[in-house]
């Protein structure tokens, strides 16, 4: 994977983020519209060598606080519809603020989308001169399948191997909550952790697994209830070293 050469950002930086039809760290272009001559030079591939999106801590925010304080209003009638769809009667004691809370529990559920990389990372990362793997495992993760807008949970193991620079640990942690909290399938979420990092820090490699459930199977469809989905991205060394790759994979699994 070809990356660009790391330089300073301050938050106010933006870059275009979004690829011709999806984006891997970025949006659906339904959500964020961009000029036609940055279209025209992402489609040139003027700024990228791979499908991967460059750079993409720097992308916008797609939803503000005030976006939200807006849209309440219209989220809540949105259930109050479905309510009434689902044969009850929102005007029913124990429904009559139904809408509101479940309203408000979706923007929580997708915060993520109010969130940037960089304001995260921007003071977290630090010289140092250590090259050996790090590794945080066990992060729990909650998400909502953009398939049925059910939630998806689990677990996520990370590890990288330093060029010179590290991350504060707990911003790992941080890259998988503003990834996961939005409308997610599991492969795209661990992507985006692996190519967040290695854009922030620029490391010798990196190791994302995301082992997670995934209630549109447990709750409905083949109703399994002890299935597991288990996604990776291997990036760097941690995909060129088998050595590596398995040390990697120990070492979470131990």
């Amino acid at each position: 994977m070809e990356h660009s050469k790391k330089t300073k950002y301050s938050p106010g930086d933006r870059k275009d983020s979004s690829e011709s039809g999806s984006a891997i760290n970025g949006h659906f272009d339904g959500l964020v519209k961009r000029p036609a001559a940055a279209s025209q030079a992402a489609a040139a591939g003027s700024h990228r060598g791979s499908s991967s999106v460059m750079e993409s801590w720097k992308e916008e925010r797609t939803r503000s606080l005030e976006d939200n304080e807006m849209s309440l209003p219209s989220l809540a009638a949105a259930y109050t519809t479905i309510l009434r769809g689902l044969g009850e009667d929102p005007e029913r004691q124990g429904l009559l603020k139904t809408p509101w809370r479940a309203a408000t529990a979706m923007q929580f559920f997708t915060k993520g989308y109010q969130e940037k990389i960089i304001d995260v990372l921007n003071d977290a990362i630090f010289d140092e001169d250590h090259d050996e793997m790090v590794i945080v495992k066990d992060i729990d993760m909650f998400s909502m399948c953009e398939h049925h807008l059910v939630p998806i949970f689990g677990r996520v193991h990370i590890g990288y191997l330093p060029n010179k620079r590290v991350l504060g640990l707990s911003k790992l942690a941080r890259i998988v909550e503003i990834y996961s909290r939005r409308l997610q399938v599991q492969e795209r979420l661990t992507k985006q952790i692996a190519v967040a990092i290695t854009e922030a820090l620029q490391p010798t490699g990196v190791g994302v697994v995301v082992e997670a459930t995934h209630m549109c199977m447990v709750m409905r469809g083949v109703q399994k209830m002890n299935s597991k989905t288990v996604t990776s991205t291997m990036l760097g060394v941690f995909r060129e070293d088998p050595k590596t790759r398995d040390e990697f994979l120990t070492l979470i699994r131990s």
